[in-house]
C-alpha cells in the first residue's frame, strides 16, 4: 500500500512539474496506477467514468453560472453597487471600506466565482476609495479577503464541483453556505472596524461626516441596487420559492444577466464572442479537472488507498478539532502550489472517507473545503485573487500578502469556530430542507 501511495504522488507531481494541466495529470495518474497495480480494463474504466460524470445533471448548472458571470463582468454592476451601498456604509466605523465587503457579498450571490467577484467589485471600489483618500493597504486587504466570498455565498461553482465529486446535494450545500457566508462577511467588517480604530488615519478627514447624510439620500441610493436585486431574485429567489432547481435557476440567471447587460448597452457582437470564448475555456478546464479527479478517485478506491489512509490516521488518535487543524495546515500548504479546484480534485478521494470516519457531515466538510479554497485564493504564489488585484493596482505580491494577512487570520479562526460549532453550518439546511 505504501508503494501505491508514494507512486501516486510521485507520478502526479512529476506530471505537474512538467507543465501538464491538472486535469490531464489527474487522469494520467489514475490510468498509470490502474495499469501497474490492477487488471482493470483501462479503456473501459476511462470511457465509463468520463461518461458517468459528464452526464451528471447537477453539472449542467456549472457552465450556466460561468456564462452568467461572463455577462456580469461586462456590465456596469460594480458602479451601481458602489453608489447604492456607499451612503449606508458611511454609517459604520471604517466608512466606505465596508463597501468592499458588502458589494462582494451581493455580487457573490449572483456570480459563483471568487476571482470574478474580486475583479468586478475591485475595478470600481479601488479607484473610488483611493480617490477619496483611504489607506491603500486596508483597501486592497479588505477587497482580497471579501472577494473570497464569491465561493462561499451561493451560488458557488466550487460547491457544485464538490457536490458532484462527493455525491452530495448541491441545493443543500448552497443552503448551508448562507449562514457561514454572512458571518464571515460580518467578521471581515469587524476586522475593518478594528484596524481603522487602531489606525484612524486610514480614514480621510473628509469622510468622517458621512454618517450625517440625510436619510432621503440613503433611501434614494437604494434604486441603484435594483439590477443586483433583480438577479438575486432570478437565481436565489427562484430556487427557494420552489419554482426552479439549481440548474433551472442558473438558466434564469443567464437570462437575467443578458437582460441587465442589454439594458445597460453592453451587448454587442464582439462582446458576445468574448463571452462565448471565455465560457468555453473555463468550462473545458473545469470539465477536465472533474473527469481526471473521477478517474483517479475510482482507481484509488479500487486499490483501497482511502481506507488505508483512514486506518493510518486513526492510529494517531487525533481529536476531531486536531484533525481539522491538521487538514487546515495541509490545505494552506497545498494552496501555495495549487488553485482551489485542483485542491479539491486532488485530495477529496482520500480525505473524504477520513472525514466521514471521524464523524463529520459531508455538507459541513463541503463548507470547510470551500473556505480552504478561499484561503488558497489569497495564499501566494498561486493566489488568484491577489493576482487580480496586482493587475489592477501594480503592487508587489509581498505588499498584497501583508495587507491581506489580517483577513486570512480571520478566515482561519472562523474555520476553527465552525469545527467547534458545526451547527452553524448544518442548522439552516436542516431547517429549510429537513434532515
Amino acid at each position: 500500500m505504501t508503494a501505491i501511495f508514494v507512486s501516486m504522488f510521485v507520478i502526479l507531481f512529476a506530471l505537474l512539474g512538467c507543465g501538464i494541466g491538472i486535469g490531464l495529470a489527474l487522469a494520467a495518474t489514475g490510468i498509470i496506477l490502474a495499469v501497474w497495480f490492477t487488471d482493470i480494463p483501462t479503456g473501459i474504466l476511462v470511457a465509463q467514468h468520463t461518461f458517468n460524470i459528464l452526464s451528471n445533471s447537477d453539472l449542467v448548472s456549472l457552465p450556466l453560472f460561468i456564462l452568467m458571470g461572463e455577462f456580469l463582468f461586462r456590465t456596469n454592476l460594480s458602479r451601481t453597487l458602489f453608489n447604492g451601498l456607499a451612503p449606508w456604509a458611511g454609517l459604520l466605523p471604517g466608512r466606505l471600506l465596508h463597501v468592499n465587503v458588502l458589494a462582494c457579498s451581493i455580487f457573490a450571490s449572483i456570480s459563483g466565482s471568487s476571482a470574478a467577484t474580486t475583479q468586478v467589485v475591485g475595478k470600481m471600489t479601488l479607484s473610488e476609495l483611493r480617490r477619496r483618500g483611504y489607506g491603500d493597504e486596508i483597501i486592497v486587504g479588505s477587497l482580497a479577503g471579501a472577494g473570497t466570498l464569491g465561493f462561499l455565498i451561493p451560488p458557488s461553482t466550487v460547491m457544485i464541483i464538490y457536490g458532484v465529486l462527493a455525491e452530495e446535494s448541491v441545493l443543500r450545500l448552497f443552503t448551508a453556505g448562507w449562514i457561514p457566508g454572512v458571518l464571515l462577511a460580518a467578521s471581515f467588517m469587524s476586522m475593518i472596524m478594528y484596524i481603522t480604530w487602531r489606525k484612524p488615519e486610514l480614514i480621510p478627514e473628509s469622510e468622517r461626516n458621512l454618517r450625517h447624510l440625510p436619510f432621503s439620500v440613503r433611501l434614494a441610493a437604494l434604486k441603484e441596487l435594483a439590477p443586483a436585486m433583480f438577479l438575486i431574485l432570478c437565481v436565489i429567489g427562484s430556487m427557494y420559492a420552489g419554482v426552479a432547481t439549481p440548474t433551472e435557476a442558473a438558466a434564469l440567471g443567464v437570462a437575467g444577466a443578458y437582460f441587465v447587460a442589454h439594458r445597460q448597452g453592453f451587448v454587442t457582437l464582439a462582446t458576445l464572442k468574448a463571452i462565448a470564448i471565455g465560457t468555453v475555456q473555463s468550462c473545458s478546464m473545469m470539465a477536465m479537472i472533474i473527469v481526471g479527479a473521477t478517474i483517479l478517485g475510482n482507481v484509488t478506491a479500487a486499490l483501497g488507498v482511502p481506507n488505508a489512509v483512514t486506518d493510518f490516521v486513526a492510529t494517531f488518535n487525533l481529536s476531531p478539532i486536531l484533525l481539522i487543524f491538521a487538514l487546515m495546515v495541509l490545505y494552506l500548504l497545498l494552496g501555495t502550489a495549487l488553485e482551489g479546484f485542483s485542491m479539491i480534485a486532488t485530495t477529496l478521494p482520500v480525505v473524504l472517507p477520513l472525514i466521514t470516519a471521524a464523524g463529520f457531515d459531508k455538507v459541513w466538510f463541503g463548507i470547510f473545503m470551500v473556505i480552504m479554497v478561499e484561503m488558497a485564493q489569497i495564499s501566494p504564489p498561486v493566489a488568484f485573487n491577489l493576482s487580480v488585484i496586482q493587475a489592477i493596482t501594480g503592487h508587489s505580491m509581498g505588499y498584497l500578502c501583508k495587507a491581506t494577512l489580517p483577513f486570512l487570520l480571520v478566515m482561519m479562526a472562523f474555520t476553527l469556530l465552525l469545527a467547534i460549532f458545526p451547527g452553524i453550518v448544518l442548522w439552516f439546511p436542516n431547517l429549510v430542507l429537513g434532515r
